[in-house]
């Protein structure tokens, strides 16, 4: 799509600090998201599911909030939703009262959900067939990195809609890459989560293997944390793991719902993931034993 068609092509020059915003989703990502996105000078309209969450988000950073998805999407130039999963997000994009029915010709809508590659595609297409553009843009970074505005956003879609929406996204982002078409945003971070998946379970078992070695496990990990053995896991994760403390940060549940996404898509492309299979199937243990909602790091406790 030619960008003088669809967006805000060169020929409809807009000031980016005072763009017309929806969110949708306000869960523990995208509450502060979008309040950073309010911080930067945007006009914020909102909707959640929860109608008391959207009041309290309108109450700390002002704004608006819209009582469906449509009616928050209507006259705004940029549309971003932030839920759980493939259902969520076409219950809010499809249908009289989703947010494709509310969308101006030439809006971008981009969609923050860790989600499928099908389901990308999906809404890419409905979008195009409304004149309208789509970014699947997940992001890595946990609720911390929402909170402090410093996520990393994997995107898919056209270059020149990528640009559009780049400054904006920079409000709550340290790094905002596109990967490719529509839907590479989404495999991008399918890699991100069977990495993440393989580190954690590592760091689980050579933590366990300190301890039962009579080794200061968090001496241990000054040392070798120098040296290859490096990870942001490791940084963030040994102290609270040793504490067995996994009352925060991504929850059991979610990182299984990603995993089976990868899983997934690796049956379609032919990809072996013996690894990620593994430790998929050890957090099924976990939610199993009642910890659904603890913290990826928990995988210690099988051990």
């Amino acid at each position: 799509m030619a960008s003088e068609s669809h967006g805000l092509g060169s020929t409809q020059e807009r000031d980016l600090k005072m763009s017309k915003v929806a969110f949708i989703g306000l869960g523990v990502m995208g509450f502060p998201m979008a309040g950073h996105l309010a911080r930067a000078g945007h006009d914020i309209v909102v909707y959640n599911r929860s109608a008391s969450v959207a009041a309290k988000w309108v109450q700390t950073f002002g704004g608006r909030s819209a009582p469906t998805p449509r009616e928050a999407a209507e006259e705004r130039d940029f549309v971003f939703a932030c839920v759980g999963n493939d259902d969520d997000l076409r219950s809010v994009t499809l249908g009289d009262n989703g947010a494709f029915a509310g969308l101006r010709q030439g809006a971008l809508f981009v969609d923050h959900t860790t989600a499928s590659a099908n389901v990308a595609r999906e809404l890419g297409g409905e979008a195009r067939g409304r004149s309208c553009a789509f970014i699947d843009a997940p992001v890595s970074g946990g609720q911390a990195g929402a909170e402090n505005g410093q996520l990393t956003v994997m995107c898919g879609g056209e270059s020149d809609q990528f640009s559009q929406v780049k400054p904006v996204i920079e409000a709550y982002a340290r790094s905002c890459q596109l990967m490719g078409p529509v839907g590479a945003g989404q495999l991008t971070k399918m890699v991100n989560q069977i990495c993440i998946a393989g580190l954690v379970q590592a760091l689980s078992e050579g933590l366990r293997f300190a301890e039962l070695a009579g080794l200061d496990p968090n001496l241990v990990v000054e040392v070798i944390s120098k040296g290859a053995a490096q990870s942001w896991q490791m940084e963030h994760r040994h102290g609270t793991m040793i504490a067995r403390k996994f009352d925060f940060g991504f929850a059991v549940d979610w990182m299984r719902k990603d995993l089976a996404i990868c899983l997934d898509e690796a049956r379609r492309n032919g990809a072996s993931l013996p690894v990620t299979a593994l430790v998929d199937q050890f957090y099924s243990e976990i939610q199993t034993k009642g910890g659904r909602r603890l913290d990826t790091s928990s995988l210690i406790t099988r051990l």
